[in-house]
């Protein structure tokens, strides 16, 4: 038995030998490396000790004494517009006093005028009394209170919409919305000319961002067309992806509207969802003050959200969203503006209750409205060395310089003794 054992084990060396034999060069070579590199590691040291050199304390008081920090913020002339303020006094109605100047208004968002409505004023005093200044909560937290849930009832009730969300800060309303729903991998199409608290939202949800040209629905389709092509490369992807469109309604850096009908066909034909901004458009456009889906005659459960301000029409503050109940209702967890922020004044929604039932009473204002927009708009055409950008019918128009200074300093310069003469 002990002589099989020794031949078997004198077969494996003789086998062990010619195998090394018969391997190829490259093979002994790669395993001779191997071989080094492991005994290299098992004797070299895991890191080499560096040299010290202690500074004495008058060395290192004179190092601190030469250290000059970087400025924390860049240096800014004090003629900076932004450290100037034009104070106002008084309410901005028609006319409007800037440092101690009477001036026509064209500058205020208070479109229907109900800033300086009594009715308004009254209801805000009203509720005043009965609830004081502020909240000092969020609504999750000892913050909602009977008049917010009054508010919410009447916008969804208004915008013929199943529920509404109520914000406390205008400008957090959308810029909390988009990333309550698109996060990291979705996939955004977004107009290249939308408002600063759109691109805010956007960067907050941290999702794929794709730009298309500022009403340019073929330009829109090519980048739909596109992800399409990408989404049958990789199917199983493309089931997570949640993809969206997001446009104001009345654009506020444009003044012109948003070609509504067209979007929505390309919504369902590439199954996309719509975001619309409405901050400007709601209670100015459509017959009763709508927005822009009653302007077009668009249903509005063609809208996946609408968004919206109330510091424009309403002469309130804050925004809201109206939409289907599931939707709104994830907001109330997961949009960051209403969760963590102090919920609205009980005063402000009183005012905002108001003003809304002053846009049910009277429909006529909003034809007033479009007949004022129209004649300020031929009144503004054909100034020699400026252009008129918006549409005839938007509260909001832009005058441009047609031709540059060379600087947006000189151009500001130029324009700033226009409004001045």
């Amino acid at each position: 038995m002990a002589a099989a054992v020794g031949v078997g084990q004198q077969w494996v060396l003789v086998e062990m030998v010619q195998a090394f034999y018969e391997a190829p060069a490259y093979h002994l070579i790669l395993e001779g490396i191997l071989i080094l590199w492991i005994i290299r590691l098992l004797f070299s040291k895991t890191y080499k000790l560096q040299e010290r050199s202690d500074l004495t304390p008058k060395e290192k008081e004179e190092l601190i004494e030469e250290w000059q920090p970087e400025p924390l913020v860049p240096p800014v002339s004090k003629d900076h517009p932004a450290l100037n303020y034009n104070i106002v006094s008084g309410p901005p109605t028609h006319k409007i006093t800037v440092n101690d100047k009477e001036c026509i208004n064209f500058a205020s968002f208070n479109f229907l005028g109900l800033l300086d409505n009594e009715k308004v004023k009254n209801a805000a005093q009203a509720s005043l009394k009965k609830y004081g200044v502020g909240t000092c909560g969020p609504r999750g937290f000892y913050g909602t209170f009977d008049v917010h849930l009054e508010l919410e009832e009447r916008l969804a009730k208004f915008m013929r919409t199943e529920e509404a969300i109520i914000y406390s800060y205008g400008f957090a309303t959308i810029a909390s919305a988009i990333p309550a729903y698109s996060k990291r991998g979705d996939i955004v199409f977004v107009d290249e000319a939308a408002c600063f608290a759109i691109q805010k939202g956007l960067q907050a949800s941290r999702s794929n961002i794709k730009l298309f040209k500022h009403n340019d629905m073929v330009d829109l389709e090519r980048l739909l067309k596109e992800q399409e092509s990408e989404d049958q490369k990789n199917p199983r992807k493309a089931r997570v992806t949640r993809r969206f469109i997001v446009v104001e309604g009345l654009y506020m850096n444009t003044g012109d509207v948003c070609p509504l009908p067209e979007l929505i066909k390309l919504k369902y034909k590439y199954k996309v969802r719509i975001f619309l901004e409405e901050s400007l458009s709601f209670g100015v456009l459509g017959e009763h003050g709508r927005g822009i889906t009653e302007h077009f005659g668009i249903n509005i459960d063609d809208i996946d959200l609408i968004s919206a301000n109330m510091e424009n029409s309403l002469a309130s503050i804050g925004g809201f969203c109206c939409g289907r109940s599931f939707v709104i209702d994830h907001q109330r967890l997961s949009g960051q503006g209403y969760c963590f922020s102090a919920s609205l004044p009980p005063l402000l929604a009183a005012a905002a209750i108001e003003a809304l039932n002053i846009m049910e009473d009277n429909p006529d204002i909003f034809q007033t409205l479009q007949g004022k927009c129209k004649r300020i708009h031929r009144a503004l055409q054909g100034i020699s060395g400026l252009k008129l950008v918006g549409e005839s019918f938007s509260p909001a128009l832009h005058l441009q310089l047609e031709e540059s200074c060379g600087s947006r300093e000189n151009d500001v310069k130029l324009l700033k003794r226009v409004v001045d003469y």
